[in-house]
């Protein structure tokens, strides 16, 4: 019917349906406004089979009180549904809490219902199974239907106010957002709005410490020496290399490594763990006035549920509480495997880390090698986590469905735990190797470590293992908050655009309805996971900001320029380019807030390793204090770190070599530097080494207990919920008794 519409108006009938319907009333919107619109293709018509089913499926939703209308365009039939108010009646008297005011008292001041309630109620009946034990998505996948959606409607002031790139730096309209799209969405951009703008202090400070490295790039007497040390040769690093290189050649890369390798470098650390303390209880804070604002303080989640399951079916059993030690014992193991696979893959990464040494000795200067191999390790590594994070998702389904969660919220809330665990391993498992097993496990240049017994395993970067740190967490934040948000944005632009230049060649439909449900129709699917992955990579930003901060401290101001542009694309892509999100309930932002909290304690035991371990801070100040030329007191003459590099890197002989290949220009060298502590004689650890370890324990210890009461005594100063907010609860809680005291005295 080309050109035509076609419709069809059905009516549901008053029946047994609804037995609790005449004890509330509820104000609803225009009876016209389709809650939801269905697609399925003209083609199932010429099905027997599928027209049984989608009559079946509509005559069910007829008995549960729907109305819906069919229209046609050249390739489509669009089904549009309308719920029955007295659902929402039904809603409103399932949900009246126990404690609340007078039944006589609610009749006079009916429930306004919202176009966000609507739709939420709407859509758990049609994702509910059905009398024939089908629900829409098993339709869906035997192509009786295409799609559900609810409709864009009333969107052109958020597209003003909200959705556009000059409306950048404006104050994100919070309560606009819940009554479009309910308060799950506003309370994720509430959180976002404010962890961007806690990312500014974080960001500053990350940058003063940056900065005040430039005020000792020709100044530090260790880059002096570096710079100076022309007659210092490094023994070769790798089985392509046979050169001596002189210690001189690193000397930019050792200016550059003190920008983030100073002593600032502690105070930041500890800075920043405070900073993710003082961070959550502010927006714990935050979060209460938002809530308290929208009436949602007392709101259950899982009495929502159970009302939406009794709308649904009056007949509705109540799930009960359950626990499989065989079921957990299961998951366990799978996790495991899991957790170890992604170990492996950053082994994997290691074992392409020394082949690509050997191939690029040959295609790149040696000088570039070294920096090759890390720019193209990060981007290998960069591809795995795009790999491994579509396979994660599939693993913690699984795990999810196998465990069989009571409610959806707890199935989301573990479905959380489990995928953000096996993201956090193939996020940070790289550098993990990089900060504190990379260059330690080589052995020395008369005795190397070898992959297979063949190939020579990568040591660090000549200026230090920071310098490997820095560039791994600067390339992969770097492509994750660039590409992936171009990605964000024009896939779905470009995705939506081809399916529009597609449906005006078809034509275009008559009717300013039928257009309008086409449009929508046009627009990118969402799915449960659409705002849950919004969420995931920003935990995964937070986690790049705050565990490895030490090695990266610009990383806070790249994530806040980030985060200004992440706030418009979400803004955009949910308004413009993407079909409208089912609102959902809540008070909070679940499961994400225990991620935060882990995190931060992550942060601390990390950032404490990597000055311990990673970072030369501990050995210039064990040199300075006890090895060095200011031992027996300060010298103003003389820099107390002078002869440090010549302390630090130990001899080795080069007539000890096993290799007996000649070594380019071997005939001048008679002895070389490498980074470790040995004797030249046997190569064993000397004393110093040990007790430099014990020094980097004792760090370790110390700075973990200090930053980690920082972070209690900041949420102990810092109280989860304003007085104000309790006040204003207490003061509800008092004018709804005496309400009840003076419907009672006037009953008397």
């Amino acid at each position: 019917m080309q050109g035509e519409e076609s419709l069809r108006i059905l009516v549901g009938t008053e029946g047994d349906s609804f037995p609790l319907m005449e004890i509330n009333t509820c104000e609803t919107e225009a009876s016209e406004q389709w809650d939801y619109v269905l697609v399925a293709n003209l083609r199932t018509q010429r099905n027997p089979r599928q027209v049984y089913q989608q009559q079946q499926f509509l005559e069910e939703l007829k008995t549960k009180g729907f109305y819906y209308k069919v229209m046609e365009d050249q390739e489509k039939m669009f089904f549009g549904i309308r719920a029955d108010s007295r659902l929402f009646d039904l809603y409103c008297t399932l949900l009246t809490e126990p404690e609340g005011p007078a039944p006589r008292v609610e009749l006079a001041k009916p429930t306004l219902i919202l176009a966000t309630t609507r739709i939420r109620i709407v859509h758990f009946i049609l994702s509910s199974k059905m009398a024939a034990a089908d629900t829409f998505q098993d339709l869906v996948k035997d192509g009786v239907f295409e799609a559900m959606f609810p409709l864009h409607k009333g969107e052109e002031d958020l597209k003003k106010k909200w959705a556009q790139w000059g409306n950048m730096f404006q104050e994100q309209p919070l309560d606009d957002i819940r009554d479009y799209f309910g308060e799950k969405v506003a309370l994720y951009f509430a959180w976002l709005c404010w962890y961007t703008r806690m990312l500014v202090p974080a960001a500053v400070v990350g940058l003063i410490i940056f900065l005040s490295g430039f005020s000792l790039f020709d100044a530090s007497q260790i880059s002096k020496e570096i710079c100076e040390a022309h007659n210092i040769y490094m023994c070769p690093r790798g089985d392509g290399s046979r050169r001596y290189q002189p210690l001189s050649e690193t000397c930019t890369f050792a200016k550059l490594t003190h920008l983030f390798d100073n002593e600032g470098t502690v105070v930041f650390a500890i800075f920043m763990a405070g900073w993710a303390t003082v961070f959550l209880e502010l927006w714990k804070r935050k979060r209460a006035h938002v809530v308290l604002h929208w009436d949602l303080y007392g709101w259950d989640e899982d009495q929502e549920e159970m009302a939406l399951q009794l709308i649904n079916c009056p007949d509705y059993q109540l799930p009960l509480q359950q626990h499989s030690y065989v079921r957990s014992t299961i998951i366990l193991i799978v996790s495991l495997l899991m957790i170890c696979l992604l170990i492996g893959m950053a082994h994997a990464l290691v074992v392409y880390r020394v082949l690509a040494v050997a191939l690029f000795n040959s295609a790149f200067p040696k000088k570039q090698v070294t920096t090759a191999v890390v720019v193209t390790g990060a981007l290998v590594q960069y591809v795995t986590i795009l790999i491994m994070t579509k396979i994660n998702k599939y693993v913690a389904l699984k795990l999810c469905e196998f465990e069989k969660p009571r409610t959806f919220s707890e199935r989301e809330s573990k479905f959380t735990v489990k995928f953000f665990t096996l993201q956090f391993f193939a996020h940070f498992s790289s550098l993990i190797y990089i900060a504190f097993i990379l260059g330690r496990i080589n052995g020395h240049p008369g005795k190397s470590v070898r992959l297979l017994g063949v190939w020579k395993l990568e040591e660090c970067h000549l200026s230090g293992c920071m310098m490997d740190l820095f560039l791994q967490m600067a390339i992969i934040m770097g492509l994750k908050q660039t590409l992936s948000n171009c990605m964000e944005y024009l896939g779905p632009w470009l995705a939506h655009k081809c399916r529009s230049m597609r449906a005006k060649l078809g034509g275009t439909a008559q009717g300013p309805e039928l257009r309008h449900w086409q449009q929508n129709y046009l627009l990118n699917p969402v799915n449960t996971f659409s705002l849950f992955d919004e969420f995931m990579e920003m935990m995964i930003q937070y986690g790049f900001t705050t565990i490895f901060v030490a090695a990266f401290p610009l990383a806070p101001l790249l994530a806040f320029f980030s985060n200004l542009v992440e706030i418009r694309l979400d803004a955009i892509k949910m308004v413009r380019l993407q079909r409208r999100l089912v609102p959902r309930k809540a008070k909070d932002i679940g499961t994400w807030l225990q991620v935060l909290e882990i995190i931060g304690v992550l942060a601390v035991i990390a950032n404490g390793m990597v000055i311990a371990f990673t970072s030369e801070f501990i050995p210039r100040m064990l040199y300075k204090y006890r090895y060095g030329p200011c031992r027996q007191g300060a010298h103003p003459a003389v820099d107390c770190l002078t002869g440090y590099i010549n302390y630090t890197l130990p001899v080795f002989y080069t007539k000890d070599f096993q290799d007996p290949v000649e070594k380019e220009g071997s005939e001048n060298v008679t002895e070389c530097r490498y980074r470790d502590y040995g004797n030249a004689q046997d190569h064993n650890f000397p004393e110093q080494s040990w007790v430099l370890l014990a020094i980097r324990l004792a760090f370790l210890i110390l700075f973990e207990h200090v930053a980690l009461c920082i972070k209690l005594i900041a949420a102990w100063f810092v109280p989860d919920i304003p007085q104000s907010v309790k006040n204003k609860v207490l003061e509800k809680k008092d004018q709804r008794l005496r309400e009840k005291m003076r419907s009672r005295s006037t009953d008397v």
